[in-house]
């Protein structure tokens, strides 16, 4: 979920009739109901938290929440639901506008002094005019590891499910970085808690934003290096070695676990 090149952010941003509008509502995405996004003045819509994104090909690109009934000729949809529905490069804006739209509701109050924040005109920050806090949009960073033994046709994936995955989806590893670590330490530190194994030849693969809510995930393959699964059960609900050839269900097609899965099991 990447936002496409010929974006470019911009926090100043003149209204227009053909402006596309991510207007969202409780992390479901305001559509037309042919599957299009709205078009024209925000002002036109029921709706607060207005923020300027920037210009897509020379079009100008807000976000908004919706408040109150959905109009007439539109309906709300999950954002991981609309995968298809629109471009790649539109799917990968909108999840930019939900973290900038949450970000934005969430942060209407100075942390430290409670005094209502206002929006910087030169950059994408809130800051409080009474203590002089800026707030910039979250990013938590995530590792994820997928953990490899063996080789050619008898290679297997270490995968695992949490309590909440869709009925039968496995998925690689993966964990919050923790304060004062090193991507590489929470790497050792995720795999170990979560299975109870320890892996070596660490090997960073890509990355990938990842708004539910507001994630950097960050994607590694390592090798077994020993010891026997022992599952941490407020995590993990399953878990076990599954050979390339015949892997279980996977994560959806446009998230970062199973892109690495997938080049893992063509040998890449």
């Amino acid at each position: 979920m990447i936002r496409p090149d010929s974006f470019v952010p911009s926090a100043r941003l003149a209204p227009s009739a053909d402006a596309l509008l991510f207007i969202f509502q409780e992390g479901r995405l305001l559509l037309r109901e042919d599957g299009t996004l709205p078009q024209g003045h925000v002002e036109d819509f029921s709706v607060d938290l207005v923020n300027p994104l920037g210009m897509l090909d020379g079009r100008p690109v807000f976000g908004a929440r919706l408040v109150g009934e959905v109009p007439t000729g539109f309906m709300l949809r999950p954002l991981r639901g609309v995968y298809g529905t629109l471009s790649e490069d539109l799917f990968g804006l909108a999840g930019y506008a939900m973290q900038i739209v949450e970000w934005d509701r969430t942060h209407r109050f100075c942390g430290a002094c409670a005094t209502p924040t206002v929006r910087s005109e030169r950059e994408t920050s809130k800051v409080c005019p009474n203590c002089g806090l800026t707030a910039y949009p979250r990013v938590a960073p995530v590792v994820m590891v997928l953990v490899t033994r063996g080789e050619g046709r008898d290679r297997e994936l270490l995968l695992a499910r949490g309590p909440h995955f869709a009925p039968g989806m496995y998925s690689a590893l993966a964990g919050f970085v923790e304060p004062s670590e090193t991507l590489e330490h929470a790497c050792h530190r995720e795999v170990r808690e979560e299975v109870g194994v320890e892996i070596t030849g660490l090997r960073y693969r890509f990355s990938q934003p990842w708004p539910f809510p507001h994630s950097l995930m960050i994607a590694f393959t390592a090798e077994y290096a020993g010891g026997d699964l022992a599952l941490q059960p407020e995590e993990i609900e399953d878990a076990g070695w599954y050979r390339v050839g015949s892997l279980p269900t996977l994560p959806p097609p446009f998230s970062i676990a199973r892109r690495l899965i997938e080049t893992v099991a063509q040998g890449e």
